[in-house]
């Protein structure tokens, strides 16, 4: 279980919000690749639902940011349909990504860390661990939204391509970009800055007993009775 916990240090809820950014991306790939970027786009709307489902049944809640990224997938999805766009699923990263950084890096301006707010319940680290976890991902997105775009303006959706000799289209290759790049690089990301940020943590406060009197002789309830916090 050490073995597992120094390698593997994501636990459910992380490993759901990995699953549930990604795995409708792998299906997308897949489907589009079988017919059109219509049924991929029905597929990615489609396993982003199961992936809300999944958390809420897994998790028994909703975390809030894979809810929000989830809900503007659905809304750009639903956008590319009706259209026939590609383009509105494309720059749904480059504009949700640069608009979470720019929501990460006023929430550290403001002294409101975003990512403390949403997981200290479930991980315990100094406000200085917090900061630079932030500080990373904030710059994490706006490195992906660049990329993003120059993707989606280099290869464009109307184009048929050749690359290592297959011939893909400016979205397949564009799919294929955040499936076999973005994907195990943000995994890798996140699992290192998981890692490094073991040295900022603090042991979790103690529950109070059931029953358990305070300083004033009143009677204290369960800990634990209080909301998940997100």
């Amino acid at each position: 279980m050490n073995w597992v916990r120094r390698h593997y240090p994501f636990n459910a809820e992380q490993t759901v919000n990995i699953l549930s950014e990604f795995g409708p991306l792998v299906t997308m790939f897949i489907v589009n690749a079988m017919y059109n970027i219509n049924a991929g786009t029905w597929a990615l709307i489609i396993s982003t639902g199961v992936a809300i489902v999944a958390m809420r049944i897994v998790l028994k809640r909703l975390p809030v940011f894979p809810l929000i990224a989830s809900g503007v997938t659905i809304v750009f999805g639903t956008l590319t349909l009706i259209t026939g766009d590609p383009m509105w699923v494309q720059i749904k990263v480059t504009i949700f990504n640069a608009m979470f950084a720019c929501f990460l890096f006023g929430g550290l301006w403001a002294n409101r860390n975003f990512f403390q707010y949403v997981f200290e319940k479930t991980f315990h680290y100094t406000k200085e661990g917090w900061d630079k976890f932030t500080w990373a991902f904030a710059w994490f997105f706006v490195a992906t939204a660049i990329a993003n775009e120059v993707v989606r303006q280099t290869w464009v959706d109307t184009h048929m391509y050749d690359l290592l000799g297959y011939s893909l289209s400016g979205v397949n290759i564009w799919i294929l970009f955040k499936v076999a790049i973005i994907m195990p690089v943000s995994g890798l990301f996140a699992w290192y800055l998981t890692i490094l940020l073991q040295k900022y943590r603090i042991d979790p406060p103690a529950p109070v007993a059931a029953g358990a009197t305070g300083p004033s002789g009143r009677r204290v309830e369960h800990a634990s009775q209080g909301g998940t916090g997100g």
